[in-house]
């Protein structure tokens, strides 16, 4: 068995030796310091070698004997002791006495030292030992220098602590350090912590660079409220520069023997990703669980391109029982998608068949998504022909559902506008058609029918941009005043017979306001006389950084509203016959260059009621601190919380971490993290507890244990991607300030 501990940190080989004297010396003794040049054929490029000592003996054709203040030099290498004898054909030093070598930064000291100085070849006696590169050091009985690039240590310690105490290290019966291959394997090995050994192994390796390299990596321990007890082993498969492969046999108490494996690869014309995870016979469920997840997306010409993105899993609750983040956790819809497409400068084709599997959760089902088997999109475009813009979007589709109607749909959507922007202002008409064709079928009665319909839509888009100079908060700054009105014209057309493919009514925001389609998908085209006017003022300081942003909008409508979509349920939809839509509006404020603010808001005029609106503030004064607070409140779905998060040091190197997201009409918390972490000279210690929903009513807790072995290695299980998604500007207390994780 191999332990491949963290390949993250860079690291050096214990010895990286080069030739270090010249192989015969051609002087003699005249004086207490000489200067001994190769004579060997074989070696002219050898650098010169500096010889000082307060006695020097021997014959100078065979070996030199150096007592008292014995110093060698050559290039980048200095070797001092009591005595040294030097075997000049050999090209052998023998040193003993307060023996010290220091090669490129690289610090030995030992009670006597032989070393072939051209091979690189010998072995040092009781040393210790301190590397450059990446600050490792230790002891040991004897290391031998097995070559250029080959050490191996006998009864020796491992650590990147400084100081002759280290609070963690490894010791291990012999421990073989390969410069070449980046490679460090030991024997018999403890992990030391504070004195107190807190993992063994007979066999493990751990890399000497940030290079790659196959072997097991380190240990995941962990629990959760679902599965117990967990503890996952992960072994990686350097295949190749450019992909990998892990397997992780995971124990997990009250589920039993889980396999992952995790295949990535990346090229200049393809890449992907295959996970995959099977537990066979799950203790509570007597079932065989298993989920699987593959993306690849491949250039086959530089036109052409295919991919796939599939996922799949056994059962409804495995996302609940297994996953161990929020985004996975509550997923319900797993896509199984393939494409190819085919471009050119101004058009491209794209065709593709995609399904759903989707995961039930019996207290809030779902209504399965047509499955689109197969769907051809041509698009084509060019901007600024002779001032105009033109674009086309052509589609063909089979939608397919077991219990639904089915049938095909063609649509073609061509447009033409002619955009006119000048300094300080901007107009765009656009004039586009929306034609559709279905042929659909009951399977209940199997009968067929046939719709079309063909509707133009007009459009004018227009805006003003006043400035002038002004100051916020004592500081200089440009304020811009940006009114814009956008005008849609789409004609009525009864569409309560057309089937509702892939369609919705889009949530109202900024971006959909300025839309002329109320309707997200092609199987409702929104009748439409309306106007929308919008107000934007900002506050630009002289570096172009935005200080403050303000902006409201309305739209306003001319005419009923008479396209609708049926409520779930009923067959039937009642026209809208409000005058205006809600109210946004949307501010942003950087008070300080640590004290951000921001806020949105949609306001119902006709029910003079807050239709969802959030609110939120970040506080970063240093690096390392962080405190969020976000309200949010949504009437339709209702949904009302206060979401508090930070990072804080609470103590000498102490941090505290943690977020609470609290639903007030429930009077409970819904989403939950509290941990701690602690940075040391050289390791860092993690405890997080987390509290995710996975299902209406149910939720998982998990708890993390992470020691962190700078050099090293990571001990127990991750808690980084739950701090990092829970904790907006979160920032790792081990790296630069600069950098976010």
């Amino acid at each position: 068995m191999t332990w491949l501990f963290s390949s993250r940190p860079s690291q050096r080989s214990l010895t990286k030796i080069t030739a270090v004297f010249a192989a015969v010396f051609t002087s003699t003794f005249a004086s207490a310091q000489i200067s001994v040049k190769p004579t060997k054929e074989k070696a002219p490029e050898a650098e010169e070698t500096q010889v000082s000592s307060e006695q020097m003996t021997g014959r100078p054709d065979r070996e030199i004997v150096l007592e008292r203040d014995v110093e060698i030099v050559r290039g980048g290498t200095t070797l001092t002791a009591d005595h040294a004898t030097y075997w000049i054909e050999e090209d052998e030093v023998e040193a003993s006495g307060n023996v010290k070598m220091n090669r490129f930064g690289d610090r030995y000291t030992g009670d006597k030292m032989r070393f072939k100085i051209d091979e690189g070849q010998g072995y040092v006696l009781n040393p210790t030992y301190h590397m450059k590169a990446n600050n490792a050091q230790g002891k040991a009985d004897r290391i031998d220098f097995e070559a250029e690039d080959r050490a191996l240590i006998t009864q020796g310690t491992y650590s990147t602590c400084e100081g002759p105490d280290p609070d963690w290290y490894l010791k291990s019966n012999t421990m073989n350090l390969d410069n070449g291959r980046d490679i460090g394997t030991a024997g018999a090995t403890l992990i030391y912590f504070k004195g107190v050994p807190i993992i063994g192994t007979p066999y493990m390796s751990f890399p000497l660079s940030d290079a790659r390299k196959s072997g097991v990596l380190a240990p995941s321990i962990g629990t959760t409220s679902t599965g117990g007890f967990e503890v996952a082993v992960p072994y990686y498969f350097n295949i190749a520069p450019n992909r990998d492969l892990t397997l992780t046999p995971r124990y997990i108490e009250r589920r039993g023997f889980q396999l992952g494996a995790d295949a990535r690869y990346l090229d200049t014309n393809y890449a992907g990703e295959t996970k995959i995870e099977f537990l066979a016979n799950d203790a509570q469920t007597q079932t065989n669980r298993y989920s699987y997840a593959s993306i690849h997306n491949q250039r086959i010409t530089p036109q052409a391109s295919f991919g796939w993105n599939v996922k799949g899993a056994s059962d409804d609750n495995y996302p609940s029982d297994f996953s161990r983040n929020l985004a996975t956790s509550t997923e319900r819809l797993l896509l199984r998608d393939l494409y190819f497409s085919y471009g050119e400068s101004f058009w491209s084709a794209t065709a593709r068949a995609s399904s759903y599997q989707v995961l039930q959760d019996p207290l809030s089902p779902i209504t399965r998504p047509y499955d689109r088997l197969p769907q051809f999109t041509l698009q084509g475009g060019r901007q600024d022909v002779n001032g105009f813009d033109w674009n086309a979007v052509g589609e063909a589709t089979r939608f397919w559902h077991p219990d639904l109607v089915r049938g095909e749909r063609y649509v073609v959507n061509p447009s033409v506008s002619y955009p006119i922007v000048r300094p300080g202002y901007f107009l765009t008409p656009k004039v586009s058609l929306n034609a559709a064709t279905y042929n659909v079928q009951d399977p209940l009665t199997n009968i067929s029918s046939t719709y079309s319909r063909s509707l133009p839509t007009f459009s004018l888009d227009g805006g003003l941009v006043f400035e002038r100079e002004t100051s916020i908060f004592g500081d200089a700054a440009t304020q811009t005043l940006e009114p814009r009105l956008f005008y849609v014209r789409t004609p009525y057309k009864d569409q309560s017979q057309f089937p509702v493919f892939d369609s919705a009514l889009a949530d109202l925001s900024f971006s959909q306001i300025f839309s002329e389609n109320r309707f997200i998908g092609n199987d409702r085209i929104s009748d439409a006389n309306q106007l929308t006017f919008a107000m934007v003022s900002r506050y630009i300081e002289s570096s172009g950084a935005e200080r403050l942003r303000v902006a409201v909008a309305q739209r306003l409508y001319f005419d009923d509203q008479r396209v609708c979509l049926p409520i779930s349920g009923q067959t039937t939809c009642a026209p809208n016959d409000e005058t205006s839509s809600d109210w946004l509006a949307s501010g942003t404020l950087r008070v300080s260059n640590t004290l951000s603010t921001e806020g949105n808001l949609q306001y119902s005029a006709t029910q003079k009621s807050v239709s969802r609106a959030n609110a939120g503030v970040s506080w970063r004064p240093e690096p390392k601190k962080v405190l969020n607070l976000t309200y949010r409140r949504d009437v339709p779905n209702e949904l009302k919380q206060v979401d508090v998060s930070g990072q804080w040091p609470i103590a000498d190197r102490w941090y505290g971490v943690g977020r609470v997201n609290y639903s007030l009409p429930d009077s409970k918390v819904s989403e939950g993290l509290i941990g701690l972490e602690y940075k040391a000279d050289c390791w860092i210690f993690r405890v997080v507890g987390q509290r995710i929903p996975t299902a209406t009513g149910k939720s998982t807790s998990s708890l993390f244990f992470q020691l962190e072995l700078s050099g090293l290695t990571k001990l127990g299980s991750d808690p980084m991607e739950a701090l990092r998604t829970s904790i907006p500007g979160y920032q790792v207390i081990n790296k630069p300030s600069n950098v976010t994780y």
